[in-house]
């Protein structure tokens, strides 16, 4: 068995992050989710891995190369052009010799997902499906005894709570069907009218109904629920220092070379890096995760947030719900505002966060006092002054004052 991920997409809907990478290669954990789901995958005995790569793809193929350290085989194929899904697939034909898995590189999953559909599998295709109360804006299935007569793509009107998880089992035939496929009126080739078409000539396709781990992230504040599903199932592990007076609570991973100082107080589950400086008196709360090379200073409080590698946030600064970039300097009094149902317009149409502080790209510098109102994003290469607040989204390279 052999497993097609497809990680070609850009992540629009994840701008500022995916300015500088791929939605794939955002950190869940501290690690890539691609990670996640490479490792859910060799954790099922499938040891060869064919990435479909595009957007940003050097980044992907420099920290995953030939896949050894993640205990697969790994092979590249290209999708430059956003064709689809089907055609995606398409691009793995030449490496396939044997039935597939394929799978979306931006949806979180654990081995018991992938082992949930490779139990189930029955008929022509295999499709793995999850229950969901909301379901606008994904494709559901309709069917009958396990054997799918359906599959709509993002219907008005409620007809089914099982979504189509974008899980598949495939035998090599479906690149025969990929060819028949007609371009869906987006200009796509999408894999689900592969599948609607293969229906419809009267073989079987069979669905899965799966209970296990699967989150579908879309856009960045997503990556705030997975980071602290994933964070839930930590083990204690303190390879770096923590200093007399340091308390930590429940299950926090640090990494080497990190200090915690004295005054600190730690709630897990948090995982802070490598040649992190912590404190001191700073307070660090659940569902956190904090990347290598990053100092914190004296008396900040986070919770339930995502800081990547090689920040420096000030003292007296306080950041909740929030995903802060790489290469960011924060200075003191820095704060984020947390909102509730937030709406979030991104290019003309409005997203609704549960629940967000900001989201901040790359490279940023940011001086002291500055508050950041509920769900305001700041791009990339930004210079903000001294006693600002981000009212409005502030694009990349701009200078605030």
């Amino acid at each position: 068995m052999k497993a097609v991920i497809l990680a070609a997409g850009e992540g629009l809907r994840c701008r500022p992050l995916t300015l500088t990478r791929s939605k794939v290669m955002l950190p869940v954990a501290n690690k890539p989710l691609l990670e996640h789901i490479i490792r859910a995958v060799a954790e099922n005995d499938v040891s060869e891995i064919i990435l479909v790569v595009g957007y940003k793809k050097e980044r992907i193929m420099d920290y995953f190369g030939d896949g050894l350290e993640f205990g697969v085989k790994i092979s590249y194929v290209f999708q430059d052009a956003q064709l689809g899904t089907a055609h995606a697939v398409k691009q793995a034909k030449e490496h396939i010799d044997c039935d597939f898995l394929v799978l979306n590189g931006d949806n979180l999953i654990d081995k018991d997902t992938i082992s949930d559909i490779m139990k189930g599998r029955n008929g022509y295709v295999t499709l793995l499906a999850v229950e969901r109360e909301q379901t606008t804006g994904y494709g559901v299935v309709l069917s009958e005894n396990g054997r799918v007569v359906k599959i709509l793509e993002k219907p008005k009107e409620v007809v089914s709570h099982l979504v189509n998880a974008g899980v598949y089992l495939f035998s090599r035939e479906i690149f025969d069907e990929i060819d028949k496929t007609s371009v869906s009126d987006t200009g796509e080739y999408a894999i689900t009218d592969t599948i609607q078409q293969i229906i419809l000539d009267g073989k079987i396709v069979s669905m899965v109904e799966s209970k296990s781990m699967w989150i579908d992230a879309v856009h960045s504040w997503d990556f705030l629920k997975a980071n602290s599903v994933v964070l839930e199932g930590l083990n204690k592990k303190l390879s770096g220092t923590v200093e007399n007076g340091a308390m930590i609570k429940g299950n926090v991973a640090i990494g080497e070379n990190s200090i915690i100082r004295s005054g600190c107080y730690i709630v897990g589950p948090v995982t802070i890096g490598k040649n992190c400086d912590i404190g001191p008196n700073t307070v660090i709360l659940p569902s956190t995760a904090i990347g290598d090379n990053t100092s914190i200073g004296s008396s900040v409080e986070i919770q339930a947030s995502i800081l990547m590698n090689d920040i420096r946030v000030g003292s007296g600064s306080y950041i909740s719900n929030s995903i802060i970039g790489a290469n960011n300097t924060i200075g003191p009094q820095f704060s984020t505002e947390v909102g509730r149902e937030l709406l979030i317009e991104m290019r003309g149409i409005l997203h609704r966060a549960e629940h967000l502080g900001t989201v901040m790209g790359d490279d940023n510098i940011l001086a002291n006092r500055i508050l950041i109102k509920a769900g305001k994003m700041i791009g990339n290469n930004c210079s903000v002054e001294s006693g600002v607040t981000i009212h409005r989204d502030i694009p990349p390279d701009s200078i605030v004052v």
